[in-house]
């Protein structure tokens, strides 16, 4: 008979075994198992653990037949019936929330709906997930904005919704809120989420109060808001033009500590602008400057529109104290003074290019750069470490111990986004040209510093003789630094820029997670000093080098503006900003007509003396500091400076249109006839 009951047991665990594709020890416990196979999983453990009792009590040998770790995961199949009808809730609940997370993938709102409707029927108790889930699909849809995700698109082939009838926003909306009583109703307790979620179809029904109201529900249950939780509040209050209440929620956000971004500051420009408030105008566009630094296309059309109002053009004050704005230029590191709006007489809006000098071609203005605070820049430096430390653990130590040793350096190149820069395969000749084109810049002619994963110096590619060859000339110079396995390379080589003010060659735009652990507005600062891009082949690459101005909105100190938009990734797009004057300043005239003179001389220097000083053909020839307290960027401005001189001075030698100082004025000015 213990045979017969021996026999039975190896059959079912071939049956497991065969369903599962699972061995029969069980080493995994029960939870560990697919979805789809709970089910069969269970039938064939309850079938196996009423065999294996039986024999126990025949033999008294389990520990024989089964390892000691499964005897318990067996047991709990068969269980008393208070387990199994908790386990069998457990197990509804959790296909609940399968289910309504694939709707949620898939932007199904009614089949959501249907759901929520059984469930209720079947009296299945629904969690705080559930309802989330829920409200989001109906402020989604309430809002027209219901689609679905990017995974559910490949995977099932979907194609984007059409536009959202307006009785489906109807259903929505009404189905949206009854869910949020429920929820009170069955007390379950709300998070951000929810209320966000609230929020949005308090904004779907232009009921901006309602939408406040739950935010500051918030702080009672002490829930922290985020940015999206005033989103739909300040939405509603600026669609509806009540500039007041607008700003009530902006003050709520500012002291609950959540700082607004560029799509919030946008919507509350157009409020101001509509409602004709200068002064917000004026504050709004230095809060733009200092948390944004750039606008989008949207808000540029806004900016725009102020400055063309004629009414805008009355205010102003028509003299003020120059002395006072030096000061206050120099006491804001410059760019900007935020002593109101000076001059008057109505503004000339023009989307300008700005020259590689950091000059406006349609005003003359030349841009400043911003200071960066030395300590301001230690203190930054600090940050990027301590974090590194914390999520790279020891091998992060050691390699701030490496570097100790072997630097400084005066650029840092990210091997990874260099090497697989538009290839599918890593370029390790792309690498060595674009580090040896960096060295020939550098004061110091040290080889820069290469960071890369360590599976890049070994194995694979790196294993061709010429790979090898060019990794090893690296590790000779003392110049290359391998991450190890499941480390983080951004971290390395942010550090390693940070650490020595080095320049860092890549592409890469730093707008992931790793970045936004930094939370900081002096990192977009950092970035585009010390950024240098790349571009052209693998064997001529071409250097985009840090401009020698701060790309962010520049007050001058005779009130003109320049605005810069935000373009694309492409670098070799040049960008669009706003330049802004006064019609009727002196100031501005006068350096129109510089402008015209000088375009006007540049005609009788000849057509490639014109073009370079102009398009800037030159441009990654010359490397200018863009900071005083960068020494990497000082010393590479000294090396060039002198070079760049005595090119230019051999090439005006040798221009035959260059005037001679022996020449009389008289035939110099025959020659220039003649030309024309």
């Amino acid at each position: 008979m213990v045979g017969k009951y021996i026999a039975n047991i190896v059959r079912t665990s071939h049956l497991l075994n065969r369903s599962l594709s699972f061995t029969f020890t069980l080493v995994r416990p029960k939870n560990c198992f697919p979805k789809q196979n709970n089910l069969i999983l269970e039938r064939n453990l309850h079938v196996l653990s009423t065999q294996y009792t039986v024999l126990c009590r025949l033999s008294q040998q389990k520990h024989k037949l089964f390892p000691r770790n499964i005897c318990s995961d067996i047991q709990n199949v068969t269980a008393d019936g208070g387990k199994k009808k908790k386990r069998s809730k457990d197990r509804e609940q959790g296909q609940l929330k399968y289910e309504l997370d694939m709707c949620s993938k898939r932007g199904d709102l009614m089949e959501a709906l249907n759901i929520y409707d059984s469930t209720k029927k079947r009296g299945i108790d629904l969690k705080q997930h559930h309802y989330n889930v829920l409200l989001y699909l109906c402020s989604s849809a309430a809002m027209g904005m219901l689609r679905p995700s990017d995974a559910a698109k490949l995977d099932k082939g979907l194609e984007e919704v059409a536009e959202i009838s307006d009785e489906v926003r109807h259903l929505a909306l009404r189905r949206g809120f009854e869910i949020y009583e429920q929820m009170s109703l069955d007390k379950i307790a709300p998070n951000e989420t929810t209320f966000t979620a609230a929020a949005r179809l308090a904004m779907a029904k232009n009921d901006g109060n309602l939408a406040f109201e739950l935010v500051k529900r918030m702080a009672e249950n002490n829930i922290p808001p985020r940015l999206r939780s005033y989103g739909p509040a300040l939405s509603a209050f600026c669609k509806e033009n009540k500039a007041d209440m607008a700003y009530e929620v902006d003050d709520h956000m500012t002291a609950s500590g959540v700082q607004a971004e560029e799509p919030e500051l946008g919507m509350l420009m157009k409020v101001s602008v509509q409602s004709f408030r200068e002064e917000k105008v004026y504050s709004l566009l230095h809060r733009l400057r200092s948390s944004v630094r750039q606008v989008s296309r949207d808000t540029a059309y806004v900016i725009e529109k102020w400055f063309k109002n004629g009414e805008a053009g009355k205010l102003g004050v028509p003299t003020w104290d120059r002395a006072k704005i030096r000061d206050a230029l120099i006491a804001g590191g410059g760019g900007w003074h935020g002593q109101g709006w000076l001059g008057q007489g109505n503004w000339t809006v023009e989307h300008a290019a700005i020259d590689h000098k950091g000059v406006c071609r349609v005003c003359g203005e030349k841009l400043v750069t911003i200071d960066i605070d030395p300590l301001e820049t230690e203190n930054f430096a600090k940050s990027v470490g301590s974090l590194a430390c914390e999520r790279e653990s020891k091998s992060f130590e050691s390699f701030q111990e490496w570097l100790e040793k072997h630097g400084p350096f005066d650029a840092i190149v990210d091997g990874a986004n260099v090497g697989l820069y538009k290839d599918a395969t890593f370029n390790y000749s792309r690498l060595n040209n674009i580090a040896i084109g960096i060295q020939q810049r550098s004061p110091s002619k040290k080889f820069p510093l290469i960071i890369i994963h360590n599976r890049r110096s070994k194995g694979g590619l790196a294993d061709n003789p010429r790979n090898k060859q060019v990794i090893e000339k690296w590790r000779k110079s003392g110049a290359l630094y391998t991450t190890p396995t499941g480390s983080n390379d951004d971290w390395y080589w942010l550090y390693a820029a940070v650490r020595f003010k080095s320049l860092i060659v890549t592409n890469d735009e730093m707008r992931d997670h790793l970045f936004e652990l930094l939370g900081s507005s002096f990192f977009p600062i950092w970035k585009e000093r010390h950024q240098v891009k790349f571009s052209g082949t693998s064997r001529n690459p071409q250097f985009h080098m840090p401009p020698p101005f701060s790309i962010v909105i520049q007050e001058s100190e005779t009130g003109s503006w320049h605005i810069p938009i935000m373009g694309g990734d492409d670098i070799e797009t040049p960008r669009d900003w706003l330049c802004i004057t006064r019609c009727k300043s002196n100031v501005s005239q006068e350096r129109v007509s510089e402008s015209n003179t000088q375009l006007t001389d540049f005609k009788h220097i000849g057509a490639q003396e014109a073009n370079r000083d102009i398009c800037g053909v030159e441009e990654t020839k010359i490397l200018r500091s863009a900071n005083g307290n960068d020494t990497a960027l000082n010393s590479f401005n000294k090396s060039f400076k002198s070079k760049t001189r005595k090119k230019d001075t051999k090439e005006q030698r040798s221009s035959p249109l260059s005037p001679r100082k022996s020449l009389h004025p008289r035939k110099i000015r025959k020659e220039q006839n003649l030309l024309h």
